[in-house]
């Protein structure tokens, strides 16, 4: 099924749920809620504690009657009752006011490529119990290739990753379609875990969830300064004792990067199904990385070392998606990446298309 630009003009509202953030892009308004896919229930009353940012803090730390909930998962989401709950709380007046008063709300939302028709179908449930009388699905690859400042309509070859928490999505596009797409179960969360379990193993150091980020980055920067070392706090796993410990940079990177081979073997599959002018339009482009975990330490540099292809991270590779997404319903170009920015006062325009790939 393909969506034609000018149905995607009738919308006023784009939605990206995934499994880590949502975000909801209000149409002449910009970006209006960026939270956390979260949600701490009450077990006892059912009644709802917090949502968004909020809970990320609270993780790990509630008492045994609240329940951190999650209502997207890797491929899409999985609860929609709580869902529509958490949409609920996360908009604003402004959203509220078009969802209840608006007669004919057409709403956007991306969905990964070639997504299973339940998960389709959880997506426009979950907007049409919120008000909406008509919901577009849109390539999330499509939406993040606009998003980049990708010129997706002509007829050029461009490989794009899509790295999110719990997926990795990597595409050829060309022509507005997609020619050839992988998707990688691993993403963000994964790399996190194996840090982890690196440092409980060699080190028998648990390290605390919220911490993991923190930990990667710090022996990154060691990787890079050459430091060869990188201290970490912890808790001892036999006595539970906190303690520092000085960790081997490079061997701890190697574990972080060690799931992201995955990717590296989705892009080799990807090419290997291109056409041969489409791979060589990439050999002169390189890669463009999207995702909230595109500026992940270490996975540029991997990627730079295997491929090698010039590997370039989006302005803002997190909302990508949403922005490409916005930018189509109000059919405005994003600038192009590493292009100059356009004269003060001339107009912006996109050009003309016949039409995006949805997410079937």
């Amino acid at each position: 099924m393909t969506i034609s630009l000018e149905q995607l003009q009738r919308c006023s509202v784009a939605i990206d749920m995934g499994a880590s953030r949502t975000r909801v892009y209000l149409k002449d308004v910009g970006l209006v809620v960026d939270e956390a896919s979260a949600a701490a229930v009450n077990t006892r009353t059912g009644a709802l504690v917090a949502v968004g940012n909020t809970v990320e803090q609270m993780a790990g730390r509630t008492p045994a009657h609240i329940r951190v909930v999650r209502p997207v998962g890797a491929g899409g989401i999985t609860d929609i009752e709580m869902a529509q709950r958490l949409l609920r709380h996360l908009v604003d007046n402004r959203v509220r006011r078009a969802w209840r008063f608006h007669p004919n709300l057409r709403a956007a939302a991306c969905v990964p490529h070639e997504s299973e028709p339940l998960v389709q179908r959880a997506v426009i449930d979950t907007l049409a119990g919120l008000g909406a009388r008509k919901v577009l699905l849109v390539d999330t690859l499509i939406a993040a290739g606009v998003g980049c400042g990708l010129p997706v309509s002509e007829a050029e070859g461009m490989l794009i990753v899509v790295c999110g928490a719990a997926m990795t999505q990597i595409a050829v596009l060309s022509l507005g379609n997609v020619v050839a797409a992988e998707k990688v179960m691993v993403g963000g969360s994964a790399v996190h875990r194996a840090l982890a379990e690196h440092l409980r193993n060699r080190h028998e150091l648990v390290v605390p969830s919220q911490g993991v980020r923190q930990v990667h980055q710090a022996v990154a920067a060691a990787v890079s300064g050459e430091a060869g070392q990188a201290k970490v706090r912890g808790w001892d796993a036999v006595t539970g004792e906190v303690r520092e410990v000085e960790v081997d940079a490079a061997d701890a990177q190697a574990a972080a990067d060690l799931p992201m081979l995955a990717v590296l073997d989705g892009i080799r599959s990807v090419l290997r199904r291109c056409p041969p002018d489409l791979v060589a339009d990439i050999g002169e482009r390189g890669i463009m990385l999207a995702g909230g975990n595109a500026a992940m330490p270490g996975f540029e540099a991997m990627l730079r070392r295997s491929v090698d292809l010039q590997v370039h991270i989006a302005q803002r590779p997190d909302i990508a998606a949403i922005l490409g997404l916005g930018s189509l319903m109000e059919k405005r170009q994003v600038p192009v990446y590493g292009a100059a920015p356009p004269a003060q006062g001339a107009a912006e325009s996109v050009p003309e298309e016949d039409g995006v790939q949805a997410g079937t």
